[in-house]
């Protein structure tokens, strides 16, 4: 009974699944930037990587993120994922625009995020056929 009802609720909100996945992903994205950080830092590693690693980095992260909440929600994954996808990077957006001075929506910012909401689509469909 207590397993039906979890399915229930499962179902009527899935705010709270798209939160878990998000912030899963996101604290990821953290640990994984920290040891590139470090590797930069200590090593003879140009600082020239950073921006191709962080967006690969976030890419994966999204789609990991799409991947978490289709896999938990098993249906609709590339509309769950999008959604997952588009919450993450307006997250980022209103972060970088909260921490930037002098942040602002350009074409680049607008491509990434587009770039985003797809992978959090294909990872939402990638974790609705997972079993």
């Amino acid at each position: 009974m207590a397993q039906l009802k979890y399915y229930e609720n499962k179902e009527k909100m899935p705010r709270f699944i798209y939160f878990r996945s998000i912030a899963t992903s996101l604290i990821i994205t953290v640990i994984i930037m920290l040891i590139l950080a470090a590797i930069i830092t200590y090593t003879s590693v140009s600082e020239s990587i950073m921006p191709a690693f962080s967006s690969i980095i976030t890419i994966l992260s999204i789609a990991f993120s799409g991947l978490l909440a289709a896999r938990t929600l098993r249906k609709r994954g590339l509309i769950h994922g999008l959604i997952t996808g588009a919450i993450y990077i307006l997250l980022v957006i209103f972060l970088s625009w909260v921490f930037i001075r002098n942040f602002s929506v350009d074409k680049f910012v607008m491509m990434k995020g587009m770039i985003g909401i797809f992978s959090g689509g294909i990872g939402g469909m990638i974790g609705v056929n997972l079993k």
